[in-house]
């Protein structure tokens, strides 16, 4: 059985949009990495599912490289949220931002 473009694009947006939502709204560096992570899956996705429905490769070979972007994202930004923590000893944002929650 083969799922319908229609089907494919409309996952993709409604992750993409979730992703979105949680990276602008969360107070959490932790979580805004994780939306970020959700919005390059749903790109991934979106990639596999137009390079089935043109009958073409590139597709998948696109999300390939979208999920090694994504692996390096990851594994580079939880190291910055690491020393972020080490610093401030919050992962809120807003202490980033502000310099307010500097440990002593």
């Amino acid at each position: 059985m083969i799922v319908p473009y229609t089907h494919v694009i409309l996952l993709g947006g409604i992750l993409f949009l979730l992703g979105m939502v949680c990276a602008i709204t969360r107070r959490n560096l932790i979580m805004v990495l994780f939306g970020l992570e959700i919005m390059l899956n749903a790109a991934a996705v979106t990639f596999v599912g137009a390079g089935l429905q043109l009958g073409q490769i590139e597709g998948q070979a696109i999300a390939l490289f979208v999920l090694a972007v994504a692996a390096a994202e990851v594994s580079i930004g939880l190291a910055l949220v690491v020393c972020i923590y080490r610093q401030t000893g919050s992962v809120d944002p807003q202490c980033i931002e502000g310099n307010v929650c500097r440990l002593e």
